[in-house]
């Protein structure tokens, strides 16, 4: 387990972080954000910036890379708010450095001549090209939808830590690697993700489960991340032939929560497709902490490890993961599937991360400007790390 011990700070606590964090050496900071439309991503860029500048902190370089994710519709109250937050952005970045954008497609159109997945690998290569001498890499999932900040986490933590196996593996980079982002679980229910694409998109590097001809014939175990309004996603991942109709499925819900009845709301909304059709028993039933993605991605990993060593005997599994949850759940999904993901061919299991993206999303500009979320900051490498 790559995270058996970890650091996650909320709150105040993300300033007891930063502190002597950004103390310690001359920092040469690679900040990644959202060019979207949620102002959440503000708050957070405002207080990292200020912690660096009160620390005293030599900065040596920095730059800010907006990443605009195209192929949604929007209402012209989003769109215009889009433009907004941007221009903010880059102004409260500008006392550290320059700023500039890479454009990502995440949903397919009628005119693209590439998959949305492969949009996706050329953004995210796009990306990492800024990745080179940094000591700090920020990446601020606030705006940026799912399935690019769990490309772009995985794939960066995939160039940082290429050997998962080898002693102090997420200190031997030499670079902190964080993952921040500014969570309001009540708004991220209200934001509504419309119209699904009818083809799943595969997160890079987490598709041979589902692609290569080798494993069809692996059983496969189906772990979908519940959260509100997103039955439709789930329904065109069924729609699709990514989960066959023997699959085993284990719906993974919101547990603790700061809203004690959330978890019995999703089994009411999830019911049809997934306990009346598809007769899914409720043993099977995961729980994964809402507020903690390090204690959601050690119970998923253990639930995956549970089933890659009891299917063995049949050859091999095929592990699947859709994170249709809250952001900080969703993060400590992807920190499962990253650790589990085979590091050969021969493995005798395979994992995959496939999502419906939808094409069109709906939220209230007012409900996005009034929300006052709490910081969270996962380190996940450097020598905070080291022995």
């Amino acid at each position: 387990m790559l995270w058996n011990h970890y650091v996650y700070r909320r709150g105040d606590g993300v300033h007891d972080l930063w502190g002597p964090l950004f103390k310690r050496r001359p920092m040469r900071l690679l900040y990644i954000a959202g060019k979207g439309f949620d102002v959440r991503a503000q708050v957070v860029l405002r207080e990292c910036v200020a912690s660096i500048r009160s620390s005293g902190q030599v900065v040596e370089a920095a730059s800010l890379t907006l990443v605009a994710v195209k192929g949604y519709e929007l209402d012209p109250a989003l769109l215009a708010l889009t433009e907004v937050n941007a221009a903010a952005l880059e102004t409260i970045f500008a006392p550290l450095g320059a700023s500039q954008s890479v454009a990502i497609s995440a949903a397919a159109t009628e005119e693209s001549e590439i998959s949305a997945t492969q949009a996706i690998r050329l953004g995210v290569d796009a990306v990492l090209r800024q990745v080179t001498d940094q000591t700090d890499i920020i990446l601020d999932v606030s705006s940026i939808p799912r399935v690019v900040y769990l490309a772009l986490m995985t794939s960066i933590l995939n160039r940082l830590v290429p050997r998962k196996k080898e002693e102090n593996a997420l200190s031997q980079c030499g670079v902190n690697f964080q993952v921040v982002v500014a969570e309001d679980a009540g708004l991220d229910a209200q934001i509504l993700a419309e119209d699904p694409s009818s083809d799943p998109v595969l997160v890079p590097g987490f598709s041979s489960a589902v692609q290569a001809e080798s494993v069809q014939d692996w059983p496969l175990v189906w772990f979908p991340i519940l959260g509100e309004h997103r039955v439709n996603q789930l329904l065109q991942i069924l729609k699709s032939n990514v989960i066959p109709d023997q699959a085993e499925i284990c719906p993974v819900l919101p547990h603790p929560s700061s809203n004690p009845r959330r978890a019995d709301r999703l089994l009411l909304e999830y019911k049809e497709p997934l306990f009346d059709q598809r007769e899914t028993p409720t043993s099977n039933i995961l729980h994964a902490h809402e507020s903690n993605p390090f204690e959601a991605y050690r119970q998923l990993l253990q639930a995956m490890i549970r089933y890659r060593d009891s299917l063995r005997i049949l050859g091999g599994c095929r592990l699947v993961v859709s994170p249709l949850g809250s952001k900080l759940i969703t993060l400590g999904a992807g920190l499962a599937c990253f650790d589990m993901r085979p590091d050969d061919l021969s493995a005798q299991y395979g994992i995959a991360i496939p999502h419906a993206e939808p094409t069109r999303y709906v939220a209230s500009v007012e409900a996005l400007t009034s929300s006052r979320p709490g910081i969270s900051a996962l380190l996940l490498t450097g020598e905070a790390y080291a022995p």
